[in-house]
């Protein structure tokens, strides 16, 4: 769908361009200008004869044939521009960068599908329409400032928002970050973030092709998509960060289920970039930050020296990698101490104060470099009072970072009294951070991100025939207690023998069969334990019968289900089918722990066995679950299966909508299935 003529087209015209670079139209002029394209250059402007030095004409039909159209007249004069332009122009790259479509109103939303049937019809491609355009190391064609320093070794960068492109541009210029490309794609009408993700991955040349992606989306439209070529791109090398706008949800969203009230967009979204890879981040600083660590050597292990000539910053330093996960772990060196100014101290940080020389700087590098062998990266805080010009330092700081196999990442605060030298130091290519504690954050999220491995999965011994027949003949809706017991039995997970009763003479015989103790429970209430449906214990006839008699009375009860009475720590497992996304699967303690503690982590199916164990190892609970204070944990091995094999019955049962098992009984010789509620929703098609 993205052709060569919008990539590098040979000629391009601005259809509205002006000698007046304080419109879209004059500005996009002025920056192809600028930027030195190489093609043929043409303009559309109905009063000039010339716009800029550039030749004018006043109408597209007096145009040459022409690669590329960049638009910015009034939405309602494009469609017949751009229908002139590809049928008879032979035009097949399109930027539109008005407003006016579905941004705004129906007939809007009608006019940019009219313009993409055009475009489609001839096999072209288009950015926008309400965008800010395209920028990449071929030419300038955007209407906005600044323009960064383009390399084919930046980073890519997809927007979803113009005016949002433009700030984090500008965060990123501050800390030394060129571009490969700038993609600003406006309403999407035919190409959003997950097509040009896509295409950026389908064209992946490892010798010259950008290892960093920077993503900014205000809706995941074809999250499947973005999956796979995030997974693909990350495969081949690269790296991607994303801010992901619009993650807290007004107003509550109506449950059914425990999992129904969890479970959220944006936990999905949260899911999908996990399993795809991808940094999530919640603001431009942090996205900047984040893709200025990624230019640099990855952190290969979690202890990080911290060099300053301040305190103050860091301790903040220190405290955010802690934080984060990261250790700032002791260094003794009475050697290295000798080589620095009384009063200064190498326990780490290393604070070589503020008289500290560029020499010693260097001295303290090569230590952690070389002799500090447990030592995996070096943080350096510099700065200045103001005193006295730094560029010695910065200039020993450069060519350490050229020569270091260790990661050296420049933390410079004194964005004032050293621009110069600053501004010197990313001349030379290399990045930098201007907040100690931003970076420190980033930083801890990117080495836990780069943990994140990829298994294959197992193959599990399931009914498959089993589950579809007992799907084929279910109705919208929760499924009965016999059918839940057939897909779990199908499933292979163990489950507590149970009975149902409609009448007292069948819920004696049921307790009889089973023994007691047992467990009677309402079926047809959500919320069991809320309206009295929940009763343990149960350890004569005689309760059994009056216990039967009290709960079939109480509101949308149909029957009785009836479970032996079972012992151990109850842990909860769930799933929710999450639109375009497929199933979350999330895992936790159960009972009324999972609406107290709400310690809860989710995956996007389908899932391994070892991510499953991931899952169960990052909950807050998991001590509980492992076992503490001489109180006995859970099996684990069959805990984490059970995940594996929810998820496998998932993926032959998608129709399931959402699904409750809650509360399964751990102990350390097995987890059972106690109580689960499973509702399908099958397509209208």
């Amino acid at each position: 769908m993205i052709n060569n003529n919008l990539i590098n087209p040979q000629s391009i015209v601005v259809v509205g361009g002006s000698d007046n670079v304080q419109t879209p139209g004059g500005k996009i002029v002025k920056n192809l200008i600028d930027g030195n394209f190489t093609g043929k250059l043409f303009v559309i402007n109905l009063k000039a004869d010339s716009v800029q030095g550039i030749k004018s004409y006043k109408s597209v039909k007096e145009l040459p044939q022409v690669d590329l159209a960049i638009i910015a007249i009034a939405a309602k004069f494009t469609l017949e521009t751009v229908q002139i332009l590809a049928t008879e122009k032979q035009t097949r790259g399109f930027i539109i960068i008005s407003a006016g479509y579905s941004e705004e109103s129906h007939e809007g939303a009608d006019l940019e599908n009219k313009i993409v049937e055009i475009i489609e019809s001839v096999n072209g491609s288009l950015i926008g329409p309400n965008c800010i355009g395209l920028l990449n190391t071929n030419y300038n064609g955007v209407f906005t400032t600044p323009i960064p320093e383009l390399s084919t070794q930046g980073v890519d960068f997809v927007s979803g928002s113009g005016a949002t492109a433009v700030f984090i541009i500008e965060s990123a210029m501050a800390k030394g970050l060129k571009f490969s490309s700038v993609w600003s794609v406006g309403n999407s009408a035919q190409l959003g973030v997950e097509d040009i993700l896509e295409y950026l991955d389908d064209t992946f040349d490892a010798q010259n092709s950008s290892k960093v992606k920077l993503l900014y989306i205000e809706s995941v439209n074809k999250p499947q998509k973005l999956l796979k070529h995030a997974r693909s791109l990350i495969a081949k090398g690269c790296k991607i960060a994303a801010i992901k706008a619009g993650s807290s949800e007004a107003g509550s969203r109506a449950a059914s289920s425990h999992t129904g009230a969890l479970a959220s967009p944006d936990v999905a979204v949260n899911a999908l970039f996990e399993k795809a890879g991808i940094v999530r981040c919640y603001g431009r600083e942090e996205l900047t930050t984040v893709a200025s660590i990624f230019m640099l050597p990855a952190l290969k292990g979690e202890n990080i020296a911290i060099i300053t000539h301040a305190g103050g910053p860091a301790v903040m330093l220190t405290d955010a990698l802690s934080n984060g996960g990261l250790k700032i772990p002791p260094i003794n060196s009475p050697e290295l101490l000798e080589k620095l100014y009384s009063g200064s101290s190498v326990s780490n940080p290393i604070d070589f104060l503020a008289t500290g020389t560029a020499a010693q700087l260097g001295d303290i590098l090569d230590f952690c470099e070389s002799k500090f062998t447990h030592i995996d990266g070096m943080a350096v805080i510099f700065g200045s009072p103001g005193l006295s010009p730094v560029f010695d330092v910065y200039e020993l700081l450069h060519q350490k970072m050229k020569t270091s196999k260790k990661p050296i990442f420049p933390i410079l605060p004194s964005v004032v009294n050293v621009k110069n030298e600053i501004e010197e130091f990313v001349k030379k290519g290399n990045v930098c951070f201007p907040d100690e504690v931003i970076f420190g954050n980033a930083l801890s999220k990117v080495f836990a991100s780069a943990k994140k491995v990829s298994f294959e999965k197992e193959d599990y011994l399931i009914d498959k025939e089993k589950i579809r027949k007992v799907i084929a003949s279910a109705e919208n809706g929760y499924l009965q207690p016999e059918q839940i017991q057939n897909l779990l039995d199908a499933a292979g997970i163990l489950r507590a023998g149970e009975g149902v009763a409609k009448t007292q003479a069948e819920a004696l015989q049921i307790a009889q069969n089973l023994g007691f103790q047992v467990v009677m429970k309402v079926i047809g209430p959500v919320h069991k334990s809320d309206v009295g449906g929940v009763v343990l214990n149960v350890t004569t006839s005689e309760r059994a019968a009056l216990e039967f008699e009290r709960m079939i009375q109480i509101k949308d009860t149909t029957a009785i289900l009836i479970q032996p009475m079972l012992s151990g720590i109850e842990l909860f497992v769930g799933a929710k089918r999450e639109g375009d996304f497929g199933h979350l699967l999330m895992c936790g303690l159960g009972g009324i722990f999972i609406e107290i503690l709400k310690d809860v982590r989710t995956k996007l199916c389908p899932i391994t066995k070892l991510e499953a164990q991931e899952m169960i190892r990052n909950l807050k609970s998991y001590g509980i679950i492992k076992g503490a204070r001489g109180q006995k944990g859970v099996n684990e091995e069959q805990f984490a299966e059970i995940l594996a094999r929810l998820s496998a019955l998932l993926e032959i049962a998608p129709e399931i909508f959402e699904m409750d098992i809650n509360p399964l009984l751990g102990s350390p010789e097995k987890v059972i299935a106690v109580d689960a509620r499973i509702r399908i929703e099958k397509s209208k098609d």
